[in-house]
């Protein structure tokens, strides 16, 4: 009930503002034109984007401790910011270009960690208050060519469709992709080198990226997440021992159509461990992740499509390492049965009322319909055993209300089914269900 009158004031609401606030909208503008493109200021430019949400529940905090059921039922209310970004780009020259983005998450962090290595490597940590503040990009690029351009410093390392194009208005739930942010880093960025540019012409034409950053550390690699907290650069300084190789191919031959591809791979995490010596016994474990997407925003429709998998070696000789040491950030014991594969795929399809009903001044309403599977234990080696609880397949329909070409409030309801493959399936699992509110932003503020 709490659900459905939340989601009935908003409609009313929203509409309310649209008919005295808005007498006319135009068409949506591509995000590229609204926040890329290194045309498009002279000197410097200063923005970012943002999000809020709310969400009702029908479940307890962690499906783990609720046995063969899975989570515990509970009514429940949370309400956060995920993320807050401020962007700054600074021309030094036509070619020479400064680009930076401060991300606060959770409403930023007063927490810190640190190794003490004249304490025989002890972990030391001091928490006041949960969320992130994190250097999200930093880079010099050096414009040469259209088709051959260099940029070093931190970089988004372009893995799967939601880090390729993580801004809030890029999809249409309240939250991000749960498939690829549960066994990727998300947003995932590190420090490197990479090359980048536009190549074809017509219907061949190809934006490209490739990358050479610092690799994966094991040692935030779980059963929950697989290898999304590996990325994380917890100490001063990254371990650049086994750095990483990267790449995303995108093709934009038809308008309003972009298919992209994309490869990771590190070819031995075990030398990026903060403590190698633990791993002695493990061997080589290499880490290789595949991904592929495709997007269509035409007049009438809008869809999207990713899939993304994961092969991590020696992934049972790799879970046997737990004693990371006292005050150890990473993930204990209990929690270290990593998977030797993982995969996540999903597909969403929303549709433009407006235009199709072709009247101006109706209101910019879309209507979506997403489904997700996920299961960062999708198969281990050996005898290691995965557990089910991983297993998400999940539904969500919801409708985004474009009140500015770049400003969307959000509404969706979900239901995720836990320990089945099977699109309609059932296990016997209790299943999770929320109701979500969420309102997003992008632009740039000021461009001289």
């Amino acid at each position: 009930m709490l659900e459905k009158r939340s989601f009935a004031a908003l409609a009313c609401a929203l509409l309310l503002l649209n008919n005295i606030g808005v007498s006319a909208q135009s068409e949506e503008v591509p995000v590229s034109e609204q926040y890329s493109g290194a045309n498009a200021f002279d000197r410097f430019r200063f923005g970012g984007y943002g999000e809020m949400t709310a969400n009702f529940k029908d479940y307890g905090t962690n499906r783990f401790w609720g046995g063969v059921t899975g989570n515990a039922k509970e009514s429940r209310s949370t309400v956060s910011i995920p993320r807050f970004v401020l962007a700054f780009d600074y021309k030094f020259s036509s070619k020479w270009i400064l680009g930076a983005e401060i991300e606060f998450e959770s409403g930023g962090t007063g927490s810190a960690v640190e190794i003490e290595n004249s304490e025989n490597g002890e972990f030391e940590t001091e928490i006041e208050k949960g969320g992130e503040v994190c250097l999200e990009q930093f880079h010099i690029t050096r414009l040469i060519v259209p088709e051959f351009n260099v940029r070093m410093g931190h970089l988004i390392v372009p893995i799967g469709l939601t880090n390729a194009h993580h801004e809030p208005i890029n999809f249409f739930t309240t939250s991000r992709s749960e498939g690829e942010m549960t066994i990727l880093p998300c947003t995932w960025h590190q420090t490197g080198l990479e090359f980048f540019g536009n190549v074809g012409r017509g219907l061949w034409r190809f934006n490209y990226e490739a990358l050479v950053v610092a690799g994966m550390n094991p040692d935030g690699f779980s059963r929950d997440n697989w290898v999304r907290k590996g990325s994380k650069a917890l100490f001063e300084e990254e371990n650049f021992t086994r750095p990483a190789l990267a790449a995303r191919i995108e093709w934009k031959g038809i308008d309003g159509l972009r298919l992209g591809v994309s490869a990771y791979y590190n070819d031995n995490v075990i030398k990026n461990s903060s403590k190698p010596h633990k791993y002695v016994n493990v061997g080589k474990s290499s880490l290789s992740i595949l991904s592929a997407d495709a997007q269509y925003a035409g007049k009438f429709v809008t869809a999207r499509a990713n899939v993304v998998y994961g092969r991590l070696s020696n992934s049972n000789f790799l879970s046997i390492v737990t004693n990371l040491g006292s005050g150890s950030p990473y993930p204990g014991a209990r929690f270290r049965n990593v998977a030797h594969t993982a995969l996540a795929y999903g597909a969403e399809l929303g549709l433009n009322l407006r235009n199709i009903v072709n009247a101006p001044y109706f209101p910019a309403i879309i209507p979506f319909v997403r489904y997700e599977y996920y299961n960062p234990q999708e198969k281990g080696l050996g005898k290691q055993v995965m557990d089910s609880r991983c297993q998400v397949s999940k539904w969500t329909f919801g409708l985004n209300w474009r009140a500015l070409p770049n400003l969307v409030v959000k509404a969706d309801y979900t239901t995720r089914q836990i320990g089945t493959h099977s699109v309609l399936g059932k296990s016997g699992m209790n299943s999770e269900n929320e109701f979500g509110l969420g309102l997003a932003y992008i632009g740039w503020f000021i461009k001289k």
